[in-house]
């Protein structure tokens, strides 16, 4: 289980008490129908709670029973609090209207007083934006990922091997929520685009390889010219890493832990590495990531396409002169408008840009982490065709 679910649970469940607070007890009269309120908040924080605690310490059919609804809490709780929160700022700047109010808040007869009318608006405002916001991103996280095609130029790649296509896949995140039937959408629309090799950069999994080999295994099927290729994300370490480690290459897929390995195509060469994930690092696993030793022996006359799950090590990488680093991690965002802190926290989100002579691709991943909703950011696969 992720370190900070148990924070995470305990701040959320804090705000539903704020909710409680700021929204609910001051816009409705006791009786039926606030305890009929009170009782959703309580259940929906514990169906929220119960999925980030004990989630991953169960089989997927059973997992997926409280999953579900507690995750599309999560979302529609995540829309309403922030517009809770936002909506903080004028209640603040209204304070001396709702004080002058000549009717007392708990006075009988028609009409409202000021304090409930504001409640209320805030209340409406904030469910219509909330099941507005997973009512249009559920489809989008649900449906299939979007197949991009990027052309990246490097001016150090052979030209016998231009042209070469890279599949990269990265945050399916199988899980309680995503399984076997995903994996094999995803297998079916990579195989779909015939990549000379297929990159899978990281948080394959939320879960144990007891309760998830079944969901992985269309792995197996995906065909490239070159084979497949996989470099941890985080995730992977929050769930039995070797164990992981060792059920990826049955799958027959090569992993590249602080490696990197030469592919020829076409007559022409360049390298391909993999940089472990840094998380390693905090979860005290090791060996942690290593450039010095994922670049040891390259051959500086040709192009090395790196992968690391994380945009993070670009600035290091850059350094060294590495022609292109392919990463995942940041889901685009996945939910606006937490994509502006992603932003603010990562530089980049998604797509392509340029570090000094390294240049840095981000996929907004094929899956979803939390809440089966996307907004504002599209899971896809992207074929990275590299040319010289």
């Amino acid at each position: 289980m992720p370190f900070y679910h148990v924070p995470l649970s305990v701040v959320l469940t804090l705000l539903h008490w704020f909710v409680w607070r700021r929204v609910v007890r001051p816009s409705m009269a006791p009786g039926p129908r606030r305890r009929a309120v009170a009782v959703l908040l309580v259940v929906g924080d514990a169906f929220m709670v119960a999925t980030l605690l004990a989630t991953t310490r169960l089989p997927r059919e059973w997992s997926a029973l409280y999953s579900w609804p507690g995750y599309i809490w999560f979302g529609l709780f995540f829309y309403f609090i922030i517009v809770v929160l936002v909506a903080e700022l004028p209640r603040f700047a209204l304070r001396w209207w709702v004080r002058k109010d000549p009717r007392p808040a708990d006075a009988n007869g028609p009409g409202i007083s000021r304090r409930t009318f504001v409640a209320r608006s805030v209340g409406a405002v904030a469910g219509v934006t909330a099941l507005g916001a997973v009512g249009y991103g559920m489809p989008v996280a649900l449906g299939d990922p979007e197949i991009k095609n990027v052309r990246i130029r490097l001016p150090r790649l052979d030209p016998r091997a231009s042209g070469c296509r890279i599949a990269l896949i990265s945050d399916l995140h199988l899980g309680a929520l995503l399984g076997r039937s995903f994996t094999e959408r995803v297998v079916e629309l990579v195989n779909s685009t015939r990549p000379d090799l297929v990159a899978v950069a990281g948080d394959l999994v939320d879960g144990r390889v007891e309760h998830l080999a079944e969901a992985a295994e269309p792995l197996r099927d995906l065909r490239s010219t070159h084979g497949s290729f996989f470099v941890t994300g985080n995730h992977e370490y929050y769930y039995q890493y070797e164990q992981w480690v060792d059920h990826v290459r049955t799958l027959g897929i090569t992993t590249l832990l602080n490696e990197h390995t030469t592919i020829e195509h076409n007559g022409g060469r360049f390298e391909l590495g993999g940089l472990i994930d840094p998380n390693s690092t905090v979860e005290g696993i090791e060996p942690g990531p290593d450039l010095p030793k994922t670049l040891d022996g390259w051959d500086r006359e040709r192009a090395f396409v790196l992968l690391s799950h994380q945009p993070a090590p670009i600035d290091e990488v850059a350094a060294e002169g590495v022609d292109l680093q392919l990463s995942g991690h940041t889901h685009g965002g996945q939910l606006a408008p937490f994509n502006l802190l992603v932003k603010a926290l990562e530089g980049s989100i998604a797509g392509l840009s340029r570090h000094g002579d390294t240049q840095l691709y981000i996929t907004r991943g094929a899956g979803f982490w939390g809440p089966p909703v996307r907004v504002g950011a599209p899971p896809d696969i992207t074929v990275v065709e590299i040319v010289s």
